[in-house]
C-alpha cells in the first residue's frame, strides 16, 4: 500500500496537495477531517455544512485559524487557489470550484447524500461516501454514472461493510468457500428505542440521539449487512437475519450448515451477531482439502472443515481516508455495488395512522429491517432510504413492515434516482 509515499510524489506532479472537500461537519465528517489533516499529500481544502459553527469548529481541531466562509464560489476558489482552507454552507458551490480534485459526502442522510454525489459526479469529481444509507438505496446508478465518466465512487474504509468486504476478497483469492460474512454488532439491541429512550447514553458519548438510535434500533447494523451483501454478492441469510450470539471462539461452529449443527441452511450469505466479535467483522470459510484443514488447525482458526477470518476492530471515520487515497492512486473504490440483491425496508415503531409522517431513520416512526431484494419487490415494500416525509394513507401497526400501499411518498431527488435505478433494472 504505502500511500503515504504515494501521496506526496502525486502531490509534488500536481503542484500542490490533493485538495479534498468535505460535506458535512458532524460526527462522522469532524473525524475524517481530524485524521486527513495528518496525513501528507491530502489538504482540506473545503468544509460544507449548514452549520458555520461546526465549520469552525472542526478547523479548530485542526489547529488552523486562518481560513475562508464565503458562499461565493469565486471567493473560495481564490483562497483554495492560495492554499487557505475554506468553509461554506451552500453545496452546490463545490460542482463550481475547479480546484477541488475529490469530494467526500459525510451528511448521512439518504436524500441529501444523493444530490450531492449525483452533482459531483456530473460536475466529474471522485466522490467517496460516509454514507452507507445512500448506498443501499441508490448506489447502483451512482456507480454506472461513476463508470461512464471514469471516476471513483464508492463508500470509504472504516465501517464493517468495506473491512468485511475485504475478508470476502481475501478468501475467495485463497479459493476458500465462503459459508457466512459479517460483524459482531456493537450496541444492545433495542429496536423500538427512539431518539428520546437513547438520549442520555448519546449525550454521555458526544453523540447525536438520532444516530445512537439507528445503531440500537438496529438499522445500522441491516443496513451494513445489506451493503455487505450487494458488493459481494452474497445473499442475505433471510429477511432480518439471523443475528444469534456467538463468540470468536465459536463463529465457525455458529455459522455451519445446519446438517453440521449451525444454523444456516445454505452457504454464501451475509448475517451478524451478538457477543465478544463487536467491534470486529468476520468470514466463516470452508475447506474440502485435508492438508490444508490441517494447516489451518495447527493455525488456530478452528476446527475443521469450518474456519474463522477475523478482524477485531473498525476504526470509523480514522481510517475512511484511505479510501480517498485508494481513489487518488489507484483509482478504485473501496466498495461499490453494481445491483442490489439485498433491501433495506422499513418496519414500524409504532401504530401509524392516515396523516402521520414518517421521519428520518435513527428517528420515532420506523427503523430499517433487511430484506432479499427479490422478496422485498414482491411484497411491495419500501426501502427506507425513500421512506422520510411519506405520508401515512393506510393504518399499520407497530412492528409491521411498510409497504407502498401505506403511504404517498414525498417527491424527492432520491426518489427520482431510484426510479430511474428500477427502470435499469438495477435494482
Amino acid at each position: 500500500m504505502a500511500y503515504r509515499h504515494k501521496l506526496l510524489a502525486h502531490a509534488k506532479q500536481l503542484g500542490h496537495d490533493s485538495r479534498i472537500a468535505i460535506v458535512g461537519a458532524g460526527q462522522m465528517g469532524r473525524g475524517f477531517a481530524n485524521q486527513i489533516h495528518k496525513m501528507p499529500g491530502l489538504a482540506v481544502a473545503l468544509i460544507v455544512d449548514s452549520n458555520v459553527d461546526r465549520i469552525q469548529q472542526t478547523f479548530k481541531d485542526l489547529g488552523i485559524t486562518k481560513f475562508v466562509i464565503s458562499d461565493s464560489a469565486k471567493e473560495l476558489a481564490s483562497a483554495i487557489h492560495e492554499q487557505i482552507p475554506c468553509g461554506t454552507t451552500q453545496t452546490a458551490v463545490v460542482t463550481e470550484l475547479d480546484e477541488i480534485d475529490l469530494v467526500v459526502e459525510c451528511t448521512g442522510v439518504p436524500n441529501t447524500g444523493a444530490q450531492i454525489t449525483h452533482d459531483a459526479l456530473q460536475a466529474n469529481k471522485d466522490v467517496v461516501v460516509l454514507n452507507v444509507e445512500m448506498e443501499v438505496t441508490v448506489g447502483p446508478i451512482l456507480n454506472k454514472i461513476a463508470q461512464e465518466r471514469n471516476l471513483v465512487y464508492g463508500v470509504a474504509h472504516g465501517d464493517e461493510p468495506t473491512e468485511c468486504k475485504e475478508l470476502v476478497d481475501f478468501a475467495l483469492d485463497l479459493n476458500f468457500e465462503v459459508i457466512c460474512a459479517g460483524k459482531g454488532k456493537n450496541n444492545p439491541f433495542e429496536p423500538f428505542s427512539t431518539p428520546d429512550t437513547v438520549r442520555e447514553r448519546a449525550l454521555s458519548k458526544h453523540m447525536n440521539p438520532k444516530m445512537l438510535c439507528s445503531f440500537t434500533d438496529g438499522t445500522k447494523t441491516m443496513t451494513e449487512m445489506v451493503a455487505l451483501a450487494n458488493t459481494t454478492g452474497l445473499q442475505l441469510s433471510k429477511r432480518g437475519m439471523y443475528g444469534p450470539a456467538s463468540s470468536v471462539k465459536t463463529l465457525s461452529q455458529t455459522y455451519a450448515l445446519q446438517a453440521d449443527g449451525g444454523i444456516l441452511d445454505r452457504a454464501g450469505v451475509v448475517d451478524y451477531c451478538t457477543g465478544d466479535v463487536a467491534p470486529g467483522v468476520f468470514v466463516v470459510v470452508k475447506s474440502d482439502s485435508p492438508y490444508v484443514v490441517e494447516e489451518l488447525e495447527y493455525l488456530m482458526l478452528g476446527k475443521g472443515p469450518y474456519f474463522t477470518l477475523y478482524r477485531p476492530y473498525h476504526l470509523a471515520s480514522v481510517e475512511a481516508p484511505l479510501s480517498v487515497a485508494k481513489a487518488i492512486i489507484d483509482r478504485e473504490s473501496s466498495l461499490y455495488s453494481e445491483k442490489l440483491n439485498a433491501e433495506v425496508v422499513c418496519m414500524t415503531k409504532v401504530n401509524l395512522n392516515p396523516g402521520d409522517k414518517i421521519d428520518n431513520i435513527g428517528g420515532f416512526t420506523v427503523r430499517g429491517y433487511a430484506d432479499i431484494a427479490t422478496d422485498a419487490k414482491k411484497d411491495g415494500l419500501v426501502p427506507i432510504g425513500l421512506a422520510a416525509g411519506a405520508t401515512i394513507k393506510k393504518a399499520i401497526k407497530a412492528g409491521e413492515l411498510l409497504t407502498y400501499d401505506h403511504v404517498d411518498l414525498e417527491d424527492s431527488f432520491i426518489l427520482r434516482l431510484r426510479k430511474q435505478q428500477d427502470a435499469l433494472g438495477l435494482s
